[in-house]
């Protein structure tokens, strides 16, 4: 195993550390402290071509204004919160509102804007680097004193890389975080992620209204674009005339329900390249995002961002989940450990 660090640059003059890990099969992921965001990384192809199969920036400067949350880790909360208004135990909590009148993805720094303290562990078989971050009571809004580490693990021997999530505050509050990377197999961007076939072991998805809100309806995924349990094209969502696909921007911002039953709950693959990523994780939803609305002013890898270029796995809890009761819940009580992890395994068809 290699690990290399790098300054990446400086946030309110401290220094932003950029770590990278390579096993022994070449396979390599690159994270910096800052958000916990991946920046690059690379799997290779069924040639054996060795290439970046994420979206990322090339600058510091670019990821402190990135509304796109490439890379990151959001928190404490992951998607949206209604109003950013909350009730726990007869307290109402008012969370900072940064999508229209609502809640996104931890408020106006979250988890994702903020630089975490760091350290590298290393052993025989695999190399990780632990992220740390104390959230203090009040930070966004949010209830209690909370201590948060996110840990990314890489192995020897196998193209996998392992997300670990902790957490444990004082006083009784919401956690759901998720890693918001965009995956794009095709390597170095070469195409958009249209012809990707996705694989989701659900039976529902959540419906949304017109403010991208969960409405509480778990919609069943037969015979319908939303049916991802054979396997289908991300094209598909992208061109149907189904209303929740075009409410969204044609195409998919919506959380799906995961069966417990199956291992392996989502696998990403692109035909031409041959690549193949599996996801298993224990979180009881993934909200698929296609990159409905990535056009902008913002480039990567000398790509100019356009609309389906990244396809995002948030798993997570569902969304909202304060206001559905039917929905698992985020609240974690007083003293009690959050737990959440994530393997993400790189392969071949």
């Amino acid at each position: 195993m290699k690990l290399t660090k790098k300054l990446f640059g400086f946030i309110n003059e401290q220094p932003v550390t950029l770590f990278t890990i390579k096993n022994n099969k070449g396979f390599e992921v690159s994270c910096m402290d800052y958000g916990c965001i991946i920046t690059e990384i690379l799997a290779p192809d069924r040639f054996g071509k060795i290439e970046n199969t994420v979206l990322g920036f090339g600058s510091l400067e670019e990821y402190e204004g990135n509304s796109y949350f490439l890379g990151a880790v959001v928190g404490r909360f992951a998607g949206r919160i209604k109003r950013g208004s909350f009730n726990l135990e007869g307290n109402v909590y008012q969370v900072k509102t940064n999508e229209n009148n609502n809640h996104l993805h931890g408020g106006h720094k979250g988890f994702s804007h903020v630089l975490w303290d760091s350290k590298v562990i290393k052993c025989e078989h695999k190399t990780a680097v632990e992220f740390s971050y104390f959230s203090p009571d009040g930070e966004e809004g949010y209830p209690g004193n909370l201590k948060m580490k996110v840990v990314y693990t890489i192995y020897n021997g196998s193209n996998d890389l392992v997300i670990t999530y902790s957490g444990i505050s004082d006083k009784k509050t919401l956690i759901n975080v998720t890693n918001h990377t965009y995956f794009n197999l095709s390597g170095n961007l070469e195409r958009d992620i249209l012809d990707h076939e996705l694989t989701i072991d659900s039976q529902q998805f959540i419906e949304l209204n017109e403010e991208l809100l969960p409405t509480g309806n778990l919609v069943p995924v037969d015979h319908s674009v939303f049916d991802f349990r054979q396997g289908r094209k991300i094209s598909d969502g992208v061109e149907s005339n189904h209303p929740q696909n075009i409410l969204v921007g044609n195409g998919y911002d919506h959380p799906f329900l995961l069966n417990k039953s199956e291992t392996h709950a989502i696998v990403l693959v692109d035909h031409e390249s041959g690549r193949k990523l599996v996801l298993e994780t224990t979180e009881p939803s993934v909200v698929l995002y296609t990159g409905n609305n990535l056009e902008g002013s913002y480039s990567t890898e000398g790509v100019e961002l356009q609309n389906y270029l990244g396809v995002c796995l948030e798993t997570q809890s569902p969304p909202d989940s304060i206001h559905h009761q039917h929905f698992q819940s985020s609240i974690v009580r007083e003293g009690e450990v959050f737990k959440s992890k994530t393997k993400y395994s790189f392969g071949l068809i």
